[in-house]
């Protein structure tokens, strides 16, 4: 595990899945963050961003709006938060655009410490800007 800083780090969690969101939320509480969960990308589209050291991981699949759709509607709105997109279809649209916003894509299922590793990987580089992992 990468050594965090000492000071409070939070995730914006978006998921539609209510037993998904519960549980990331729990084991992201337990490394330490907290956590921001939300329902659907109109719910993130409308929340109150924390300051960083943040980060957002969004699902790919929330509904009216996708994850992306979302992820480009905030950076076109200035927001610079790093994010994390989970998804279960990767396809190459899909990893050009999230590259594009500068978002780590993580396939589902979830195991191991991916997503954990993908978190604190964004939350180093702390802004939109850095490159995303192939």
């Amino acid at each position: 595990m990468l050594a965090r800083p000492f000071h409070i780090q939070t995730i914006v969690l978006v998921d539609d899945d209510d037993a998904l969101r519960s549980a990331l939320t729990f084991t992201l509480e337990l490394d330490g963050y907290v956590v921001q969960a939300l329902d659907s990308g109109e719910a993130l589209l409308g929340h109150v961003l924390p300051q960083p050291p943040a980060c957002m991981v969004i699902d790919q699949h929330l509904g009216a709006l996708s994850g992306v759709e979302t992820l480009e509607r905030l950076r076109a709105s200035g927001v610079t938060l790093p994010a994390v997109m989970i998804t279960s279809e990767v396809t190459a649209g899909l990893r050009a655009r999230a590259g594009a916003l500068g978002a780590a894509i993580v396939e589902k299922p979830l195991f191991g410490d991916t997503l954990r590793l993908e978190i604190e990987a964004a939350l180093q580089h702390g802004t939109f800007g850095f490159t995303a992992a192939p």
